[in-house]
C-alpha cells in the first residue's frame, strides 16, 4: 500500500473536518431527513430529496477523509533535520530573473493552495525544486513556458 505524504498541519485540518462532519453535519442532516419525512409523501418532497442528497455528500466526504488519513504519511517539517536541500515540507525562498521574490512550501496534494504559498509535491515547480539546494538555479517547465529561479533559502518550519 503506497503512502501519500501530508504535512502535520494538513493532517490536523483533515481530522478537524472529519470531526465536524461526524459531530455536526451528519446529525444535522439526519434531523433534516426525519423532519422532511414527517411532512408526508416522500415522492414529491423536495426537502427530503435535498436532505438525502446532502447526506450522500457528507457520507462520501467522510469516507474520502478517512481513506486519505489511513493512507497518509504524516511529516512534520519542523522535525526534519536542518538542511539546504529541498525535500517535502520545505519552505523555499525563490528569486526569479526579474528580481521578484516568492516563497513556497512543498506540501501534499490535498493541502495545496497557491494563494497561501502552498504548492503540491506533484506540481512542476516542486518537482524541479526537490533535491536542489540553496544557491542552485532551477528551470521550471510549466504550461506557461520555462521560468528560471534562484533558490535563496531553504527552511523547515
Amino acid at each position: 500500500m503506497s503512502r501519500t505524504p501530508i504535512t502535520l498541519r494538513g493532517a490536523e485540518k483533515l481530522r478537524a473536518e472529519l470531526k465536524k462532519l461526524k459531530g455536526e453535519a451528519r446529525p444535522e442532516v439526519i434531523r433534516a431527513i426525519a423532519d422532511a419525512r414527517s411532512h408526508g409523501d416522500l415522492s414529491e418532497n423536495a426537502e427530503y430529496a435535498a436532505a438525502r442528497e446532502q447526506q450522500g455528500f457528507i457520507e462520501g466526504r467522510i469516507k474520502e477523509i478517512e481513506w486519505r488519513l489511513s493512507h497518509a504519511h504524516v511529516i512534520d517539517p519542523a522535525a526534519l533535520p536542518e538542511s539546504d536541500r529541498v525535500v517535502f515540507g520545505a519552505t523555499v525562498d525563490l528569486e526569479d530573473q526579474a528580481g521578484s521574490h516568492v516563497t513556497y512550501q512543498i506540501v501534499g496534494d490535498d493541502e495545496a493552495d497557491i494563494g497561501q504559498g502552498l504548492i503540491s509535491i506533484n506540481s512542476p515547480i516542486a518537482r524541479a525544486l526537490v533535491g536542489k539546494e540553496a544557491g542552485d538555479e532551477v528551470a521550471v517547465v510549466a504550461p506557461g513556458g520555462t521560468k528560471s529561479y534562484d533558490i535563496v533559502a531553504v527552511r523547515y518550519i
